[in-house]
């Protein structure tokens, strides 16, 4: 059961993350233009041009931080089993590849949000370890 809840939690845990940064912080910081639904994705396919640099770097970020940290967490909970941090992190980069094809973006968009998602994978994965116990 404990499995479970760390399971749930890292991924709540990590759509936060990238809320917090995607959202919270990068629309903040860089602002949608007027009349913008970011949670529209018809929207969003049609008007990728006009979203700042800025706020598309901030994604990428919050992608990479979301794995990072939801698989933390999920080990941290688990304290035996990286089978939920492996669950966590897994479904969160699964959720970037899709947005990744799911919208047209600059080549260096989709390659850094890919790629800067797998490294987050594995750096989650070497943070996790070190939180699971072996008694």
């Amino acid at each position: 059961m404990k499995n479970v809840l760390a399971t749930i939690i890292g991924i709540v845990i990590a759509g936060f993350t990238v809320h917090l940064f995607e959202s919270i912080l990068g629309h903040n910081l860089f602002p949608l233009p007027e009349g913008a639904d970011p949670s529209n994705m018809e929207w969003i396919k049609n008007n990728m041009d006009k979203i700042p640099t800025g706020a598309k770097a901030f994604v990428v970020i919050a992608h990479f931080l979301g794995i990072i940290v939801g698989m933390f967490v999920a080990a941290k909970i688990s304290k035996v089993s990286m089978i939920p941090s492996y669950i966590a992190g897994g479904l969160m980069l699964i959720a970037t590849f899709v947005t990744i094809f799911m919208l047209p973006k600059e080549l260096w968009f989709s390659l850094s949000d890919g790629i800067l998602a797998i490294a987050g994978f594995f750096i989650g994965k070497y943070l996790a370890a070190k939180q699971i116990t072996n008694d």
